[in-house]
């Protein structure tokens, strides 16, 4: 992914800006650490991160705030001379090569658990694209919205695609949530799994299809649903009473937590519903569906704690900012899993930034050094140089350099080394 963004970044900026112009891989992931750094210090505006007063002092010495902004600016993922041809048949196509790897990348480096849950995810946006949606129950109301599979217990995000409007490709008996349902579960069918889905995603014809594949599915169903009974639609029902109505593939629980207020749980999992000995006589499927149902909806709360979200107003870019919240979460989850530490997750993502950046501070420090290296040791004949040191003057005057830093250094700046015999050297 990274090479393919470097790619098309330089070719993008040559094209536009000079032939010459060149961005290393170290430096590429030395602006992805500090796109991290960018969301744990909420600054008000870019120019603040590199201020005297605000500037995190990791990403001043990062990159130049000039350096960070021309690569913003040339920033690409994909060829942009064949993109229009792409977007014919692809509304993903400015970013969909990298979406792509970073997809599989998610499904083979996990393995998840007995229990998934799936929902949507809208990724706050304003940005000019032909699928932004509007959902006004959401807090930030425009966005881009995703299909999201999440392991219950790590928040480990196995799954993801893009809604992009009307797929063509559906076939035009079959819903929508069923055919998102079967493309984020594919990878992770024929396993047992139960997967916990919202009144959007779950219908009895779903459950049939799941449990061919030897998977279970828990959710709530909507009463407009034509697998509701007629029976089971009135609503005059006496507080934290149960019905339960059953067929070959699932079980049907209709639980009133209060009057007039019915809720309906399919589940394919349960072949016996019973209910708890508490004062709410709360069936087991609404119990283990309470617990089971916000896997992405924490997922989604971790990830806005550090997002690295800021303002743009190109689309593949504010898909690129969701891209590195998500692959940050789940290189927590992993790193985790992988060496059994518990780790804050802030100290993990500064580690990470500090990890990507250190080959281009290496190189960065080398070239310093090297340029340092081929300088005179003193200045030239009749001329001074200011002291580069400063810590016991101001601005002082010098002519020598230091043997190891090759700064130029003064006399109250210079500390004298005791001499030493020859056998003691």
């Amino acid at each position: 992914m990274l090479h393919s963004i470097q790619e098309w970044t330089i070719q993008h900026a040559q094209e536009t800006e000079h032939v010459h112009w060149f961005m290393a891989l170290p430096e590429l992931m030395a602006f992805i650490a500090i796109v991290i750094l960018r969301g744990l210090t909420k600054v008000p505006s870019l120019r603040d991160c590199w201020s005297a007063n605000l500037g995190n002092p990791h990403i001043i010495g990062t990159m130049p705030r000039n350096r960070f902004q021309d690569i913003m600016r040339h920033l690409c993922f994909d060829d942009r001379s064949t993109r229009s041809d792409r977007a014919k048949t692809d509304k993903f196509a400015a970013i969909s090569s990298v979406w792509g790897s970073f997809v599989t990348n998610c499904i083979t480096s996990y393995n998840p658990g007995l229990h998934i849950t799936v929902d949507e995810q809208l990724f706050p946006s304003k940005t000019r694209c032909c699928f932004l949606q509007y959902i006004a129950t959401k807090p930030e109301k425009f966005g881009i919205k995703f299909w999201v599979a999440c392991n219950l217990k790590s928040k480990y995000i196995c799954n993801v695609l893009p809604y992009l409007g009307k797929d063509p490709s559906r076939p035009s008996g079959e819903r929508l949530s069923e055919n998102v349902m079967m493309r984020l579960m594919e990878p992770f069918l024929d396993k047992g799994r139960n997967f916990t889905t919202d009144n959007f995603f779950t219908s009895l014809s779903l459950a049939h299809k799941l449990l061919s594949r030897k998977t279970t599915i828990l959710g709530t169903v909507n009463k407009i649903r034509r697998e509701i009974p007629q029976s089971a639609r009135h609503t005059d029902r006496n507080e934290f009473t149960t019905q339960v109505f059953s067929t070959t593939a699932a079980r049907l629980t209709a639980y009133a937590p209060k009057r007039k207020k019915t809720v309906y749980i399919l589940s394919s999992m349960h072949s016996v519903i019973q209910t708890d000995n508490t004062t709410k006589r709360k069936p087991n499927t609404v119990t283990l569906y309470n617990t089971t149902k916000c896997g992405v909806d924490v997922m989604d709360q971790m990830v806005r704690e550090y997002t690295v979200r800021t303002g743009t107003r190109r689309w593949p870019v504010a898909v690129f900012y969701n891209l590195i919240d998500m692959a940050a979460l789940n290189a927590h989850v992993l790193y985790q899993a992988c060496t059994g530490r518990q780790e804050r997750r802030l100290d993990f993502l500064v580690e990470l930034a500090r990890e990507l950046a250190n080959s281009h501070m290496c190189a960065k420090k080398a070239r310093k050094e090297q340029l340092l290296q081929t300088q005179p040791s003193t200045p030239s004949p009749g001329k001074r140089a200011m002291c580069q040191v400063k810590h016991q003057c101001k601005n002082n005057h010098a002519t020598v350099r230091r043997v190891h830093c090759y700064r130029y250094t003064c006399g109250k700046c210079r500390r004298e080394i005791p001499w030493q015999c020859q056998d003691c050297e």
